[in-house]
């Protein structure tokens, strides 16, 4: 069990500078980038699924 004055923080510490930190050479992609071809990427399933 943990102890009662263990909070978590500390845990999660790493992951939050981890995600927090921005890379200059990170590929961004628009998030409406991503929905749109999720999107299309379904829509060409269906039409697959369709045909066979």
């Amino acid at each position: 069990m943990a102890s009662s004055g263990d909070s978590g923080l500390m845990s999660s510490a790493g992951l939050v500078r981890y995600f927090d930190s921005e890379d200059r050479n990170a590929i961004r992609i628009d998030p409406k980038t991503v929905m749109a071809f999720a999107l299309l990427f379904g829509i060409f399933v269906q039409i697959l699924t369709l045909t066979v």
